[in-house]
């Protein structure tokens, strides 16, 4: 949220997002979308995981709104996201998988709409922080 990144959801229920595993549960990605949105209601926004450009574009004449371009190489990713655009010009195609600060340039192409970078909240190390008050200090109290 900071210096405007956006986490893809808040909780569980913001959104549907299938991975590689329920694509493979369900069959095809056509059909993990169709149950999705069958058991999601209208207005719940469905995200697939796409291991090829086969897949986004599965998952776009699926109904999905998001397809997310998965370790994907630039050249790649820019090829599959103008090929996604051309054909579904209102699916929103995200990039994502091995993209760190000093490639993350390179995925900055036409017909991405998102760039995920996992690092960000994987990445930072924790820091010891707390709000301990100090009890040896009087509190403030102001006179009305």
């Amino acid at each position: 949220i900071v210096g405007g990144a956006h986490p893809h959801r808040y909780n569980m229920s913001s959104m549907v997002y299938l991975n590689d595993n329920h694509i493979d549960i369900a069959g095809s990605v056509q059909d993990a979308v169709k149950r999705a949105r069958g058991l999601s209601g209208f207005s719940t926004k469905i995200e697939v995981e796409c291991r090829n450009i086969q897949d986004a574009l599965d998952a776009c004449a699926a109904g999905a709104d998001i397809v997310m371009l998965d370790n994907f190489r630039p050249h790649s990713a820019s090829a599959g996201a103008l090929l996604v655009k051309k054909k579904y010009p209102h699916a929103i195609v995200e990039v994502s998988g091995g993209i760190v600060a000093e490639t993350i340039a390179s995925y900055a192409l036409k017909g991405v709409d998102v760039i995920s970078c996992g690092r960000i909240t994987h990445g930072p190390p924790p820091i010891d922080f707390s709000m301990k008050t100090d009890k040896s200090n009087t509190p403030m109290v102001s006179k009305l």
